[in-house]
């Protein structure tokens, strides 16, 4: 139990009120998830977010039921006010979430294959983000064709129902589909630590799958419904393996891109489908976004030309551009292609489930056997009733009069019934029945007529009890409604399929001006990319006031760079993403532009090549680290990496290692040696903390490590070393040189 604690708050504005006493709840958080949050969790997934096996979530089923009772199957629109005005009988969550639910599922928007709601008026488009329905006073609706599968038979007793919120008339908890809307229609979700992501696929391709599994459960599903279909169209880059994970474990993700053409009378590119995730505002905003920043240099204009035709967006080409290099850059850098991820889950029996395709035509198959089990049990109890009735009805043909004359003399009219049941040994129910018959129908031909048909509905019960309990006959009632709805409702696919090889993919790195450069990096972090002409060109290097130059070296426009800081993290550039300048400008600020913590500051600027070198780590602490450079070749376009190099001890030289060589390690009590290179094995981890090379006294640090051509030493022989660690010698004075700042006392 809560434990109640006590407190005491003094009121010194009132004199009369001496003291209050509070009580307080203490809680443990355990309890309070437990008998608060967990309802709440639960409610989202159980009755909002997540669909269940008909393919409906709650807001689209009440919704749906709703147009349903107003009639809206077979009549005429109405306006859509009206029916949410309706639905709110059902659902209580506000005019505008019932609004968005129906605008959802109509034909105008065109977010399912399917729509279920039969839309006049504007309605938005799903491909555009700007492109807003009008309110719901001005549109109108009824139920699509479709529908009619959807509420097959409800009136039948063949799903469940209960009471609205508040008990004052009743709905289904499930809607009856005849097909596996499940599958057909998309459907997304996002509930309290779960989410659904549903992809639509074709009808007929569904229906003709459904039909396979049920006469062979371990069908080929993927010959008959080889992927996905969407409203918007576009093409899926199809991998089979990459598909049959989907199909068979309920997640995963596919690529989608946009359709398009070129005009050359026009120099045109006319993209008319986009995939199913994004907008064409996103796509114009992107490309202008990269024109922008001059990533892309091909195009005049782009346009959005959409109308009543349907989406089209125009892109002006520029004089000579190849349009299929264009559009395979657009692709890579553009949501035009795009990834759709898969998380069939699906509410089952009341809990969330994440299923593969032919799990879900499983659960579907029962679930649909179910309720056409139920429904030919409502017919046999109808049949079974009237059977009943019509076999009273027959004795009372053996004598009218007599019927006539019990009633005639029954002076009560509550003693009609008791006194046919025992006049003709018939119950209550048939006595009734008789009772209710009209004065003008008590004729032998009226009675001959409905007693001729005792003979069809013993044989039509006969039939109807050996269906129920018969598996097969259930399954080919399936198969026969399935294809009904196949033949009806002819669907062709919007979505094509391409193939990775026939797909061409767009390399950055063939679209970039190769030309040679040479880098400056100043020492507080302001970089120089000038060309060969320029540098030619040029004068002197300005820097800002106390500032010089840190490093310089020639590179090209095409290679890549990486920077190393002192929180131990590495940034990966490229050379070509910064601008060309001139030696009398300050340049670029790295910090900034490379978005670098406060405080960080810049070690060193290294050109990696090929990533097939070693990169060499001299510290502090005399240890150096030969770490090979494929550790930081990352395949993705990562742009930081962290835990770059060992933390353990500051560094004071980094630089790339072109073969075996000798190097110079110098501490600051002006001893040296020198080593091979061989001595250090590389390593592939990039926190390595190193190999001991120099054996330093105490409170006595590494200053610098360097190719040993790159010092003064003249007498190399005096200070190389055969193993390592060693301590080296004294620095004579012609081999010492003004001593070089270390990393950390650059940075200070």
């Amino acid at each position: 139990m809560p434990k109640k604690k006590e407190t005491e708050k003094k009121h010194n504005d009132n004199p009369n009120v001496i003291g209050l006493r509070a009580e307080v709840l203490e809680q443990p958080i355990t309890e309070t998830l437990e008998t608060n949050y967990m309802p709440y969790a639960m409610s989202v997934i159980v009755s909002r977010a997540i669909p269940e096996i008909d393919g409906f979530k709650p807001s689209h089923r009440k919704l749906l039921y709703t147009m349903f009772k107003m009639g809206l199957l077979t009549g005429s629109r109405t306006k859509s006010a009206n029916i949410v005005g309706q639905t709110m009988k059902l659902n209580p969550h506000g005019d505008a979430a019932i609004y968005e639910t129906m605008v959802r599922l109509s034909a105008g928007y065109e977010a399912l294959l399917t729509p279920f709601v039969d839309s006049k008026g504007n309605f938005g488009k799903v491909y555009s983000r700007d492109m807003s329905y009008a309110a719901s006073r001005y549109t109108e609706a009824k139920l699509s064709p479709i529908c009619t599968e959807v509420f097959r038979d409800i009136d039948k007793d063949n799903v469940d129902f209960v009471d609205n919120y508040d008990g004052s008339m009743k709905e289904p908890t499930l809607l009856p589909t005849a097909f596996p809307n499940v599958l057909v229609s998309a459907n997304s979700g996002i509930a309290v630590g779960m989410a659904s992501m549903i992809c639509g696929f074709n009808l007929n391709e569904v229906c003709k799958t459904t039909i396979e599994y049920l006469r062979d459960p371990e069908c080929d599903i993927m010959s008959t419904m080889p992927a996905p279909d969407f409203p918007t169209g576009g093409e899926i880059i199809y991998e089979r393996t990459e598909m049959e994970e989907i199909y068979r474990t309920g997640r995963g993700s596919f690529k989608v891109r946009a359709k398009w053409r070129h005009l050359p009378k026009e120099n045109i590119i006319e993209i008319y489908e986009i995939p199913y995730t994004t907008t064409s505002e996103a796509i114009i905003d992107k490309v202008a976004e990269l024109i922008k920043a001059g990533k892309i240099r091909e195009i005049n204009d782009m346009r959005d030309e959409t109308d009543l035709s349907g989406l089209r967006l125009a892109i002006d080409l520029k004089r000579g551009v190849d349009p299929e290099k264009l559009m395979a850059k657009l692709f890579k850098m553009t949501t035009l292609q795009d990834a759709f991820p898969c998380n069939f889950n699906i509410l089952v029996a009341g809990n969330p489930k994440v299923m593969g395709v032919r799990e879900i035509l499983e659960e579907w198959s029962a679930w649909r056997s179910d309720c056409v089990r139920r429904r030919l049990y409502y017919d046999l109890q109808k049949k079974q009733e009237k059977l009943h009735l019509l076999k009273g009805l027959a004795k009372i043909l053996l004598d009218i009069d007599k019927a006539i004359e019990i009633i005639r003399n029954t002076e009560l009219e509550a003693d009609v019934v008791p006194n046919l049941m025992m006049g003709f040994g018939i119950d209550t129910v048939q006595a009734e029945f008789v009772a209710e018959i009209k004065l003008r129908n008590i004729n032998r031909e009226y009675i001959l007529k409905r007693t001729g048909e005792t003979e069809q509905l013993e044989a039509d019960i006969e039939e109807l009890e050996n269906t129920v309990n018969n598996r097969r006959r259930i399954k080919n009632i399936i198969i026969d409604e399935l294809k009904q709805i196949e033949k009806k409702f002819v669907m062709p696919r919007r979505t094509t399929l391409v193939y990775p090889e026939d797909v061409t993919d767009y390399s950055e790195e063939q679209t970039v001006d190769d030309y040679p450069v040479t880098l400056f990096l100043s020492r507080e972090g302001y970089f120089k990319k000038i060309t060969a002409a320029s540098l030619r060109m040029s004068g002197e290097q300005k820097y800002k006031d106390g500032d010089a130059l840190k490093i310089s070296f020639e590179s090209s426009n095409a290679r890549e760079l990486l920077i190393f800081t002192d929180r131990y993290q590495l940034y990966k550039v490229k050379v070509a993403d910064f601008e060309d300048c001139k030696a009398s400008t300050l340049g670029i600020y790295l910090p900034t532009r490379l978005q670098m913590d406060d405080g960080e500051n810049i070690i060193t600027m290294l050109d990696p090549g090929n990533y097939r070198d070693h990169l060499l780590i001299a510290f502090q602490n005399g240890k150096i680290a030969r770490i090979e450079l494929s550790a930081y070749e990352t395949k993705n376009n990562r742009k930081k990496l962290v835990g770059a190099y060992s933390d353990k001890s500051i560094p004071v030289s980094v630089f790339v290692l072109e073969g075996e060589r000798d190097i110079a390690c110098i501490s600051d009590d002006n001893r040296a040696l020198v080593f091979h290179t061989s001595l250090i094995q590389p390593k592939t981890t990039r926190s390595t903390q190193g190999v001991n090379v120099m054996t330093l006294k105490k409170n006595r640090v590494l200053v610098s490590a360097q190719p040993v051509e790159q010092t003064k030493i003249v007498n190399v022989s005096r200070y190389r070393v055969r193993s390592i660690p060693a301590a080296g010698a004294l620095l004579k004075e012609e081999d010492r040189e003004e001593r070089q700042l270390s990393l950390e006392e650059e940075m200070v």
